[in-house]
């Protein structure tokens, strides 16, 4: 008989790839979601059921796992809430999997990627492993939340749990495409597209493929236990760009620039120190990622190119939308561009 899957936040782009990697393992998959974004035909049609859950419901959670689960894999838990729902089912699941973020790491001085803006860059090791010290648990902030989640998991889970820790997710149908920075540019005929720090920032990345890899690793091997999950190898900002270029067919220029002169050249993977994380642990666990950053991008620029036709980006990437920054100030690049040459 099959293993039993339930996704919660299964419509999604990580819970999307998470359904594809568990039915190569022959696991019986079910996509809970609340109704957003229709369930690809493709996994229909591979025999994923779905199920609609509002998890802000009481008891919702419990009624969708009624006959139990060999595992549950939220890709969309926030804070202590979430937990309490999770371990109010844990009797009747064999494993948890539960998505966290690798922003939860502080550094010495206390400083984390949520104030960065006001506190200063966090001062990590490279790579940041497991080990490192987090925020403390609280109502503050994105970061504050995901740790009050893992906190209340590992104290009082009593089934196998794997919480994971992704860097800058990437992969096709997301909310936070950070590949659009490039590729709106060369789609808008850029002929020079700055980078600040001669593109030498490295911000790791994730792709959902190897999350989900990560996943089914982790249930292979079911046991309590906290995993950073990220690409192979964390690219440069200057790497990326050369990537997308090489997949839209780019013959533009990628200018270095000196420094981060305001309001140019700031990508978002542009950071003042990398941030990149250790992956021993979860490769001593046999993760054997399936692609490079540059492996996993051809579906992401071709999703993205196609989105352009499908009026303003602001409305279909709200998170782009809200950078303290103009992602897009064509005309201090040009200025600045013009004073180079």
């Amino acid at each position: 008989m099959a293993r039993s899957a339930l996704v919660v936040g299964g419509t999604g782009q990580i819970g999307r790839a998470v359904a594809r990697a568990l039915l190569e393992d022959a696991w019986a998959v079910t996509l809970a979601h609340r109704g957003r974004h229709p369930p690809p035909a493709d996994l229909l049609a591979q025999g994923v059921r779905v199920t609609l859950l509002d998890r802000d419901q009481p008891g919702a959670l419990a009624a969708a796992l009624a006959g139990g689960a060999d595992a549950v894999i939220d890709v969309v838990a926030y804070g202590p809430e979430h937990a309490d729902q999770l371990l109010e089912v844990q009797y009747r699941v064999g494993a948890l999997v539960v998505v966290s973020s690798a922003s939860v790491y502080r550094d010495a001085a206390g400083r984390t990627l949520d104030e960065a803006a006001e506190t200063g860059f966090p001062e990590l090791p490279v790579p940041i492993p497991e080990t490192q010290p987090t925020v403390e648990p609280g109502p503050a902030t994105y970061s504050t939340r995901k740790v009050a989640l893992e906190r209340r998991l590992l104290e009082c889970a009593r089934c196998p749990l794997t919480v994971l820790r992704p860097c800058a997710i990437h992969g096709s149908g997301s909310e936070h495409p950070r590949e659009w920075w490039f590729v709106k540019r060369m789609l808008d005929g850029r002929r020079r597209i700055p980078l600040a720090d001669r593109g030498r920032s490295r911000f790791h990345t994730t792709s959902v493929l190897n999350l989900a890899e990560l996943v089914r690793t982790a249930l292979a091997k079911p046991a309590t236990r906290v995993l950073n999950a990220a690409d192979p190898e964390a690219p440069t900002v200057a790497g990326i760009g050369a990537a997308i270029a090489e997949r839209l067919g780019y013959t533009g220029e990628l200018v270095a620039l000196d420094g981060y002169p305001p309001g140019v050249g700031t990508t978002p993977w542009s950071v003042p120190r990398p941030f990149v994380v250790d992956l021993r642990a979860a490769m001593g666990l046999g993760y054997a990622p399936v692609a490079t950053y540059a492996e996993a991008l051809g579906p992401t620029c071709a999703w993205l190119v196609d989105s352009a036709k499908a009026g303003d980006w602001r409305e279909r990437f709200p998170d782009l939308g809200r950078y303290p920054w103009d992602l897009f100030d064509y005309a201090a690049e040009d200025r600045l561009l013009a004073g180079l040459s």
